[in-house]
């Protein structure tokens, strides 16, 4: 029987000592689980150790931490897995990120997570008087939704999220998933107002950076960030220009590219605001001077270059946009829903 060792990151408010590391043996088979290691120390080694868990079946996400720097779920990590992506050949555990840690691997998700699951409306708000029956819906118009229904709450995306790390505030990937769960559903009766809403709040839907960590993370397949594209897309399809400049800013970059090809950033920044002599845009530029001048110094960019630059998008570029645009409706794809069925079954 293969015997792995584990480094778990140890911390107890009541000692009043700093975080450590406490490295233990584990005696196991390979296809057992890292929470069952853990498990295993708790019962053998040092009952003190602090770990959340319940389900065991990767269906309650209660026992999320990081393992080897990666956020997952510890009943659903094999230890011969994470041994391969150990560096030194210890299994290096550690609780979640972007959250206050209450003990070892043990960490409070009450504000990070939960309170923005709240801040959402995490319920349908229908119009008109219910039916008198249940609410019938075909079922090709839910498939959009299914995606981030799979969601189970474990926060391996708010972990990893890098925009909760400069603003704390952000609604995060999880919270906005689960929006996206009440906007993108047919029996729903304030799209626009909820869209609107988050839309409008800077530390709403603009707030994310693409950085893509909560698809990686995510051990169901929601993809949080498709979910905050979508509800962007929405968005847009009412009409919103938000006090934060999200859509004009997303606008302005896709029309750079189809224009050039690839990103000028000289017109970027302006053409988010309206255009370089826009009333909006005066007062971002001047702010921007400093950056500008810098810019001017390492030669990263020349005044004729960023003043006069001809607009040339390649001709492949053009027939792209020229084929999205000329489509009579768009074409969007679940990836989560996979198959067909026979049948009629």
């Amino acid at each position: 029987m293969p015997d792995y060792t584990l480094r778990i990151r140890r911390y107890s408010p009541e000692s009043g000592e700093a975080a450590h590391w406490d490295e233990f043996p584990v005696d196991l088979e390979g296809h057992r689980s890292v929470l069952d290691g853990i498990l295993q120390i708790k019962d053998r080694l040092d009952g003190t150790v602090g770990i959340r868990c319940a389900c065991q079946q990767a269906i309650c996400g209660s026992c999320g931490v990081r393992v080897n720097g990666r956020p997952v779920l510890a009943c659903h990590l094999h230890l011969d897995e994470a041994f391969e992506r150990a560096a030194d050949g210890v299994i290096v555990v550690e609780p979640m990120g972007n959250m206050p840690v209450l003990k070892d691997l043990i960490v409070d998700m009450h504000e990070v997570h939960w309170k923005k699951i709240q801040r959402v409306t995490p319920w349908l708000i229908p119009d008109g008087d219910p039916p008198e029956r249940e609410y019938i819906v075909p079922r090709d118009k839910m498939i959009d939704v299914t995606q981030t229904m799979a969601c189970i709450q474990c926060g391996a995306c708010v972990s990893d999220c890098l925009s909760m790390e400069v603003d704390p505030l952000f609604i995060g990937p999880a919270a906005l998933a689960k929006a996206y769960r009440f906007v993108g559903d047919p029996r729903d009766g304030q799209q626009e107002q909820r869209v609107r809403d988050l839309a409008e709040d800077p530390h709403g839907i603009y707030d994310c950076t693409h950085c893509f960590n909560c698809i990686e993370a995510c051990p169901k397949g929601v993809a949080p960030m498709s979910q905050i594209m979508r509800l962007r897309r929405i968005a847009g399809d009412h009409g919103i220009e938000d006090r934060n400049n999200g859509h004009r800013h997303e606008t302005a970059f896709v029309r750079n590219i189809e224009k050039n090809g690839l990103l000028h950033e000289a017109d970027l920044l302006p053409d988010s605001y309206g255009g370089k002599f826009h009333p909006r845009a005066v007062p971002v530029l001047v702010s921007s001077l400093p950056t500008i001048v810098r810019a001017l110094q390492r030669r990263k960019v020349t005044p004729a270059r960023a003043l006069l630059h001809k607009h040339k998008a390649p001709k492949e570029v053009k027939r792209i946009f020229r084929d999205v645009h000329d489509r009579e409706e768009r074409y969007e794809l679940n990836l989560y829903v996979v198959g067909e069925e026979e049948n009629g079954q």
